[in-house]
Formats: C-alpha cells, structure tokens, sequence
C-alpha cells in the first residue's frame, strides 16, 4: 500500500469513529453515565484541591453546612428527576399518538431535555457520593471548604439547568415545536448531502454498466439502511485496491440476501480476497437497522413532515391547516434542492466508492403524496398544494421542475375527481397552473 493511502485512511478511519460516538451520544443513557462520571471526578478533583487551601481558611465553613447543602440536594432532586422523567415519557407517547410514531425519535433526541437529565442525574450522583465520603470522614470538618464550594458550584449548573427546563416545556412535545424540530433536520440533512454529493463518492454509473467482473454482496440481515460509513469504507477499499458500487438509497429496505453492494479489484496493487472477507469488510460500514433513521436520510425526514399532515387530515382530527403548514415547509425546502451529479467533481473525496444521488421525483414523493391523495376533497388543502408546487415549476433544476409539473398534475386530477362542488372546482382552476390543469384532463 502506497504512503498515500495509508495517510488517507488515518485521516479518514477517526472521522468514521467520531461519526459513531455521535451516534451513542445522542442516546439519553450515555449523556446519563457521563454527567454522573463528571460528578464523581468533580469531588476526586475537590479532594485533589482541598490539600491546597490554607489550613485556618478550612474553619470557614463548617461541615454541617455542607451536609445540609448534599442533602438538600439528595432529597430535592430524586423529585426532580421522577418529574422530568415522566413528562418526558408523557410526551414522547403522546407524540406519537398525535403526530406519527416516526417522530418519536427525533424528540427522544432532543438535546435539551437530554442535557438537563443528565444534569439532574449527574448532580444526585454527586450528593450522595459526597454524603457518603463525609460519612467516611474522607472529607473531614478540617477539609470541608472545598467541598462546600463544590457543591454550590453544583447546585449553581443544577438552578441553571432547571431554569432551561422550564422555558424549555413551554414547547416541548407542542405540534408547532415538533414540525420546526423535523423541518431543521430535514434542511440540515439535505443541506449535508448537497454539500457532499453523493456522500463525496463518485456519482453512480448511469451512463455504462458495472463492471463485468463485479462481485455482489449479499445482506447478513433483513432491514433498513440507515447510514454508511463511507470514511472507513473508503479507507478499507484503498488497502485492498477495491471499487465499491452501493446500489441502493440510504433508507431503503433491504431484505436478507439482496444485494447491498458490488466490489471489484482493480490495479496492479489489488490483494487477493475471498468473497466472504469482502462482504464481512462492507457490510461492517453500512448500518442496518428495523427503523430508519435521520442521519444522511434527507427522504425520512421528508416522510415525517407527510405523515403528520396525513393525521391531522383524517376525520378524528380534522385539522387542515396542519396540512397546509406542512405543504408550505416542504416547499420552502425543497426549494434549495440542486442535482448532485450535475456537476460531479473531479476527484471525490471517497474515489473508491460509487453512490446513487438524491432524485428530485423521489422527494416531491415522499413529501407530498399522501397528505395531497387524504385531502383531496378539501379545497384549502389543494390550493395550497397547488401554489406551492406551482413555486417549485420554475426551479432552476430540470429534474425539480418536471418532476413539480408531473406531481401536480396527478394532484390536479385526483383533486378534480374528488370535489363533488362546482365552485370548489372553481377555485381549485383559479389556483392551478393552466398547463398543469389542462395535462390533468387526460387523467380524469
């Protein structure tokens, strides 16, 4: 392996361990254990400290004030943390019941309601772990300035964290907090996959076959594609002198023996290697799971938007308006998309992988198809649709504009179908554009 690639894949390796740490960190129980391992370093670190202070500085706090500092804490937040608990279970269920199960996710990832948790949880740890090393006479009445000092340190970030969990329900779990929480991220994992098109691999060979001696690899498992590691992937394909083609989207099904990848050894420094070595290597950096997720899935975050202007269109809640906030931020994203094998560069970042880029009929789909198919029978549903998709005909890529034309000409259709009032069907031409009216006569 040249010196090249070897410092390619030292570069690139710790980039695919950081993306897995945040994968963990956003996970409530790993904030939890680190916030009370900081606790129990803080009262090691006051212990460490305390052999600094001046012995007649000590006298100045007596022991039993500090006793009662920890144990008001001790009690006081057991309390605490049983409260924030349950609302948070409240509203992930309640959640999921109003909104879509799919969404129950990205609030359990609020960071927010994970960092004050975590507060609570690390700052009990703290008080017990200092009522028992008083008790163990570890902190005598000789050294318990520091301790003092500590925990009013602690309680300062605890007052703090109770503050930031108060303004913080005025809008946890609401409808309007939950569609801002899902629009960020889906803008946020679309901006990412349009910084880096197709993941920073090579765009996928639509204008030539694979290569005939292309080897695929079957999957392990039954389930989502969740995220690829393509840093580590990248790196591993490098040093055996592979090419890898990923035929399928981030988010799609895959089932157990499907083909997930293709990989061919190219160059004279191509080692040799076993079908089965290969498939262990490349399924290891394709993360599979029974639920997809938001990370480099801009389509699932799209899918969430819909679902939640599909229920709030079905008759027990009857809520249109929720439908037409959600036909507005989907616009408003899609409006920044750009084709990603338009102009592919010359020498990606990942040049040992090929990804399919994003398609612009694929996203109109899954953003707007079943709120426009479950209200197609209310006017103030579909002239918005139709303004909106109207918004997206003059879209500076081709792919989006066609693929707005021939979606709002099926809405168009259905929509007419649907309206049994003539007026209603008024204004629904009023709002159309007259091309994409006249295109829907053929589908009635």
């Amino acid at each position: 392996m040249k010196l090249s690639d070897l410092a390619l894949g030292l570069t690139h390796v710790p980039l695919t361990a950081w993306r897995l740490w945040l994968v963990y960190w956003r996970k409530l129980w790993v904030r939890v254990v680190v916030m009370g391992g900081v606790a129990v370093l803080a009262l090691g670190l006051a212990r460490l400290f305390g052999w600094l202070i001046p012995g007649d500085w000590n006298g100045a706090v007596s022991g039993e004030a500090t006793d009662r500092l920890l144990a008001i804490m001790a009690n006081a937040l057991l309390a605490v943390t049983t409260f924030s608990l349950t609302v948070m279970v409240t509203v992930f269920r309640s959640s999921a019941t109003q909104f879509t199960p799919r969404v129950h996710r990205l609030i359990m990832e609020d960071t927010v309601t994970q960092k004050t948790l975590a507060a609570f949880v690390g700052a009990y740890v703290y008080s017990l772990c200092g009522i028992i090393l008083r008790e163990l006479d570890i902190f005598g009445d000789d050294r318990s300035l520091v301790l003092f000092a500590t925990t009013v340190l602690m309680l300062g970030y605890v007052v703090v964290s109770i503050i930031r969990w108060i303004v913080h329900l005025q809008t946890f779990g609401s409808l309007a907090k939950t569609l801002q929480q899902v629009e960020d991220m889906v803008r946020l994992r679309l901006q990412e996959r349009l910084d880096m098109p197709c993941l920073g691999a090579n765009v996928w060979p639509t204008d030539k076959e694979l290569p005939r001696e292309a080897k695929p690899v079957r999957a392990t498992e039954s389930g989502y594609i969740c995220e690829i590691f393509q840093e580590g992937l990248n790196a591993k394909a490098r040093a055996q002198g592979w090419h890898i083609y990923l035929p399928n989207e981030i988010g799609d099904y895959i089932s157990k023996g499907d083909t997930i990848a293709y990989w061919v050894a190219v160059g004279d420094g191509a080692k040799e290697a076993d079908e089965e070595k290969a498939a262990e290597v490349i399924c290891r950096h394709i993360n599979m799971g029974q639920m997809r997720s938001y990370q480099q899935d801009p389509h699932f975050g799209l899918t969430v938007l819909s679902e939640i202007g599909s229920k709030a269109l079905s008759p027990g809640i009857n809520d249109p308006g929720t439908a037409i906030d959600v036909f507005i931020r989907q616009g408003a994203i899609l409006a920044g998309y750009r084709r990603e094998d338009i102009d592919p560069p010359e020498n990606p970042t990942f040049d040992r992988l090929w990804v399919r880029p994003l398609n612009a009929a694929e996203l109109l789909r899954d953003a707007f198809t079943a709120p426009a198919r479950d209200g197609a029978a209310v006017i103030e549903v579909q002239e918005r649709l139709q303004q909106v998709l109207a918004g997206l005909l003059d879209h500076p890529c081709e792919d989006m504009a066609e693929a707005a034309r021939s979606l709002a000409t099926l809405c168009c259709a259905r929509a007419r179908t649907a309206l049994a009032f003539g007026p209603d069907r008024d204004r629904l031409k009023a709002a159309t554009n007259p091309d994409v009216w006249s295109g829907s006569e053929s589908l009635i």
